[in-house]
């Protein structure tokens, strides 16, 4: 399984190289067989001597390889960290820094050509959630507008933007039934994010096709992380 934590906008390079170290040392003494992803903030990209099934990622970045663009993040400041990993589409990037879809597509092919893994984040909004399944399912396929949902190296995330940060988590039944829509039509590792914490991580990852998580504010603590990651190894999938 894939268990991921997405740092946001904590922690400094000399916070986030202390995170990954201790993460890295449970691993190692844990003898843990999960993938673990990290994406921290971009000013904490480092070269970091990592675990073999550890992936420190990008959060974010600007569709061009370098050039002129104030204050964005080329795929050149990426590749000098050999960064393989990165977030795509995450709903905070999406609704409070007003992302069109046409922008999401443009990272995604430039991702693509590159070869590195994408994590792409999909999710509804509360007001579309309580439409109904067939509501949601039609909301999240339109965020696959310009996706190639057959790239090799993709994985799909879906995180209720309700439940984002917010303590809310989607039902059981709720969280199955898009997993299981999602399944059908896509070959992709699906994982699941939004308010998972120590607490109710094992019954997500017990859910049907669900193969992972991505985890915000919980995580951030690296010791609960790692007991993240402990409570996945319990599991047989």
């Amino acid at each position: 399984m894939i268990i991921a934590s997405n740092l946001k906008t904590n922690y400094t390079r000399k916070g986030a190289c202390a995170f990954i170290d201790t993460v890295q040392m449970f691993m190692q003494n844990s003898h843990t067989s999960q993938e673990v992803r990290i994406y921290i903030p971009a000013t904490a990209l480092d070269t970091f001597d990592k675990n073999v099934q550890l992936r420190v990622g990008a959060q974010n970045f600007y569709p061009v390889q370098n050039g002129s663009f104030t204050g964005e993040i080329g795929f050149e400041q990426l590749e000098e960290f050999h960064i393989t990993s990165i977030l795509i589409g995450h709903s905070e990037r999406r609704h409070i820094l007003k992302e069109s879809q046409v922008l999401i597509a443009q990272k995604f092919d430039f991702a693509k050509v590159k070869e590195v893994e994408i994590v792409y984040c999909i999710g509804e909004p509360r007001e579309v959630r309580e439409q109904g399944i067939e509501a949601v399912m039609a909301y999240l396929w339109e965020q696959f507008e310009g996706i190639d949902i057959h790239y090799t190296n993709l994985i799909v995330a879906y995180e209720p933007v309700w439940a984002i940060g917010t303590g809310l988590t989607a039902s059981q039944h709720d969280i199955e039934e898009v997993i299981a829509r999602l399944h059908v039509k896509l070959n992709a590792p699906l994982l699941y994010g939004g308010s998972v914490k120590v607490e109710n991580i094992k019954d997500i990852l017990s859910i049907p096709y669900c193969e992972g998580v991505l985890v915000g504010t919980a995580s951030w603590d690296s010791n609960a992380f790692c007991t993240m990651i402990q409570v996945a190894d319990t599991l047989e999938k």
